[in-house]
């Protein structure tokens, strides 16, 4: 059944208006950290780049985002190889229980952050993590490696297991048939994976709140502590800085996405 002009205006217009609706308050945000006064009003009354140099001159609010890109690296790295050997095991392995294991290593992406929190801060004070620079990096790694498992194995269900056989009967070594033949052919699914990761550990507040130690702060928890202490529009700045990361990251991996479409038509 054909849609008729009309159905694909109307549907169209329910886009636009969806997309409105969920971008509205950020680009209220965008908006309001240009303002040159302490008293926001929208549309802001002037253009002022204040917030921004205060953003930039205050130690603690650099110290944050330093340790906000720590974390988030060493996250991505450790989520991402953890979640890429994961996939492969899942995809290449034949065993019972796969569609529960899948569940499993899933299910910190529905799981409430609250609850994850606490359990963690609860496990990890036991072994002496809270409070710390790994304790921390670990926290955020189980939340990130399911971004990069179900990532990996969208990439997985295309690729060609007869080429591992190929290699292994050419004497190529499992880490030389890995890296020479799996690798090339699912970097899409680890590139998606990673910057995934690295957002989500970026934006992530409620487990930081919980593990981190007073020298861990990052940039979402500082933006907390500042609502609670002193709202000052430098935390606008802040926000719109995350805010841009997080839309760079989207166009990253949108890019990545076409690529490796253009590449299978190809």
């Amino acid at each position: 059944m054909k849609e008729g002009p009309i159905a694909r205006l109307l549907l169209r217009l329910a886009t636009v208006l969806v997309l409105a609706f969920l971008l509205a308050p950020m680009v209220a945000v965008v908006l309001l950290s240009f303002s040159p006064t302490e008293l926001l009003a929208l549309p802001p009354r002037g253009f002022s780049l204040r917030w921004y140099g205060e953003f930039l001159e205050s130690s603690r609010w650099l110290l944050a985002m330093k340790n906000s890109f720590i974390v988030a690296g060493a996250t991505t790295v450790v989520a991402t190889v953890l979640g890429t050997m994961a996939a492969l095991g899942l995809q290449l392995g034949r065993f019972r229980g796969k569609a529960v294991l899948v569940t499993i290593l899933t299910l910190p992406m529905v799981t409430p952050y609250i609850v994850t929190a606490a359990a963690m801060f609860f496990a990890y004070s036991l072994v002496g993590l809270t409070g710390s620079l790994a304790g921390l990096v670990l926290a955020h790694t189980v939340v990130a490696v399911p971004f990069v498992v179900v990532s990996v194995l969208a990439t997985l269900q295309t690729f060609d297991t007869t080429l591992l056989r190929a290699a292994a009967s050419l004497g190529a070594s499992p880490a030389t048939a890995f890296l020479r033949v799996v690798v090339p052919n699912i970097w899409p699914g680890i590139a998606a994976g990673a910057i995934f990761a690295f957002a989500t550990s970026l934006d992530e507040f409620v487990i930081t709140l919980f593990m981190a130690g007073p020298g861990q702060f990052t940039l979402p928890r500082q933006m907390y502590a500042s609502v609670r202490e002193f709202l000052s529009p430098t935390i606008l700045a802040a926000a719109t800085m995350l805010f841009l990361c997080s839309l760079g990251f989207l166009l990253v991996s949108e890019a990545v996405r076409l690529r490796a479409e253009r590449r299978g038509r190809a």
